[in-house]
């Protein structure tokens, strides 16, 4: 629709120019009356003709009262003889002007022939236009089979280029993947020694470890041209067509040898074959079954280099893991410490953050953040220091966009009434007071009854170092801690609220994964409980197939039953033993609404564990 438009304006310019064009070539008829020649020979001999004009066949005669008059004349016949035969004195001829208009030239033929070229430029414009439509479509149809993959030229400035200092962190991912960018540099020093480098690496990790980043920097580092496409993006309804893009995209990159071809979200095109809907001529394993193919077309001296990347390998296919195909595996992890405070530096870099700020203290505060999360973090503190019209971002800013990023923004229009304050301040001091207490929980650093995202309050507890392995006694801390809300509400009111319904499903699911997956029951032998099964090509997990039986499962129930009661048994001896403690928690917080750390650890003590 949007073409026809397009096409019927320019038609439409086109026919006003023409027209235009004609009414210019022919002369202007204006104020000619049209007469007979017998008209032409009375005004003559009454002399009251002032001058005439003679082009071709046509006469334009002048009268002296200024009118003008047209006379259409024999073709074979001149003036001259015409007033000849009518017997018209030469006395009156000679007292008129008499001038012949030479009608030879490009103007005489345009006027000529316009009446027929204008319909005859209309006609063909019309077909034109038709023929026009008919290719586009035909266009358009062979384009739907090309690739649509976005190549970044190797000619980008230095400063446009993505490299790995770009990448903080990951230090062991940089080091295999430099093998990639040497081997794009100088190919014939692997070639000479017979080692063949990986056609395919597939970068593992969760969402936001930088997986897109690296594969870029490896395309900068290299110098070599770089094609990005989502695996998503060959999968079309019609069967056929992500293999042609398939091929389109290797063609393109065969071209452009030395280059890297990025696959992202890989797993939307290479899960498990057979699984799907459709058998064998599913669209996507079609499309799977060509990236295969193009993967074993490389020869030795074909230097393109696949790079992939996926959060999902437990579903990709294992012809796509093969020696030979992506049998090279990065595995990007959750940054550490160390590794959160040099991206941190990669992300304040273009950001006036003030010098006192220690990144190091944030990188603490923010454990299980990716880098995303953590560029993401910066940001929020950047818009947050715009709003409040200040021109260096500080800590306070940055310490807050944690909590947004973490739980949400504040929800300062959801007021509690009085007692709705108060249960959430005992709600939250019990949890922060049970943390303080158990040795293997982690630190409080915020206890805060504002409410933020779905929640009425929280309680911020951080470890002070990265962990790892977890053992059961945290595992059985952290339960303790989950339950502790709803034991205080039941301790001080005689009732419970809804308040502490998402922390009964966080200890349910945290006390079942200790039964079913950790082999952590004292009752049970160490074994797993239950295996998930997935529907492939709806990619979600919707079915537990049972591997135990329904003795054991009343076991299973009977366990978790135990864990949580004996969880909520140590959270209240431990809310009646710090009775006192607990009150002094409560009046803070509907004074303030909120304690952080330092003022915490004035009332207990730093946390030590035992």
């Amino acid at each position: 629709m949007r073409q026809f438009s397009k096409n019927f304006l320019i038609f439409l310019i086109i026919f006003f120019v023409l027209a235009g064009l004609a009414s210019m070539l022919t002369p202007s008829l204006e104020k000619q009356d049209k007469t007979d020649i017998s008209t032409l020979i009375a005004q003559i001999n009454n002399e009251e003709v002032e001058s005439i004009e003679v082009s071709g066949n046509k006469l334009t005669i002048k009268l002296n009262d200024g009118t003008k008059e047209t006379v259409q004349k024999e073709g074979a016949e001149s003036l001259t003889a015409l007033l000849k035969n009518y017997e018209v004195s030469s006395a009156k001829i000679q007292k008129i002007d008499i001038a012949v208009k030479d009608e030879s030239g490009l103007a005489f033929w345009l006027i000529t022939l316009s009446p027929i070229l204008i319909p005859l430029l209309l006609f063909i414009g019309i077909i034109y236009f038709m023929m026009r439509q008919v290719q586009g479509a035909n266009s358009r149809a062979m384009m739907f089979g090309k690739s649509k993959a976005r190549e970044v030229s190797n000619q980008l400035t230095t400063k446009e280029k993505t490299t790995f200092k770009d990448v903080a962190g990951v230090k062991e991912a940089k080091e295999e993947l430099d093998e990639v960018v040497d081997f794009l540099k100088n190919p014939k020093k692997f070639i000479n020694v017979g080692a063949k480098i990986p056609k395919g690496v597939l970068l593992v990790g969760p969402p936001g470890t930088g997986k897109t980043l690296l594969a870029k920097a490896v395309s900068g580092e290299a110098g070599v041209p770089f094609f990005n496409i989502s695996g998503s993006e060959f999968v079309e309804m019609f069967v056929g067509v992500g293999a042609s893009r398939v091929r389109d995209l290797f063609h393109k990159a065969k071209k452009s040898s030395p280059c890297i071809v990025f696959i992202d979200e890989l797993d939307a095109v290479g899960r498990q074959r057979g699984a799907g809907l459709g058998g064998s001529n599913d669209e996507r394993e079609q499309t799977l079954n060509q990236i295969l193919v193009e993967m074993d077309g490389f020869d030795v001296n074909t230097n393109i280099i696949v790079i992939a990347a996926t959060n999902r390998p437990d579903v990709l296919d294992a012809a796509l893991l093969r020696p030979g195909r992506f049998d090279r595996r990065v595995v990007l992890d959750f940054p550490d410490i160390a590794d959160r405070e040099a991206i941190l530096k990669v992300h304040a870099k273009n950001k006036p953050i003030v010098k006192e700020v220690d990144l190091r203290k944030i990188a603490a505060r923010t454990p299980g953040f990716t880098g995303a999360d953590l560029a993401n973090l910066l940001n929020e503190a950047a818009i947050l220091t715009a709003r409040k019209d200040k021109k260096q971002v500080d800590e306070t800013a940055i310490l807050e966009s944690i909590e947004k990023v973490m739980l949400g923004p504040e929800r300062k229009s959801h007021i509690l009434n009085e007692q709705e304050r108060k249960i959430t301040a005992y709600h939250e001091a019990g949890h922060a007071l049970v943390a303080h207490e158990l040795p293997n929980a982690d630190p409080v650093h915020k206890v805060s009854i504002v409410s933020r995202g779905r929640a009425a309050g929280y309680t911020l507890k951080l470890p002070t170092e990265d962990k790892h392995l977890h053992t059961r006694a945290e595992f059985i801390d952290d339960l303790a801690v989950f339950l502790a809300g709803h034991t205080t509400e039941k301790e001080i009111f005689g009732d419970i609220s809804t308040g502490a319904s998402n922390d009964l499903k966080q200890a349910t699911r945290l006390a079942r994964r200790l039964i079913m997956e950790y082999g952590m029951s004292e009752n049970l032998v160490p074994r797993t409980f239950g295996e998930k099964e997935e529907l492939i090509f709806l990619g979600r997990e919707i079915h537990e197939q049972r591997d135990y039986s329904e003795k054991v499962a009343e076991v299973i129930d009977e366990e978790i039953s135990h864990l949580i009661s004996e969880a909520r048994k140590t959270a209240l001896n431990i809310i009646k033993k710090k009775k006192t403690k607990l009150e002094e928690i409560v009046k803070i917080l509907l004074e303030k609404e909120a304690i952080e750390k330092d003022e915490f650890e004035k009332i207990f003590g730093k946390k030590t564990k035992e």
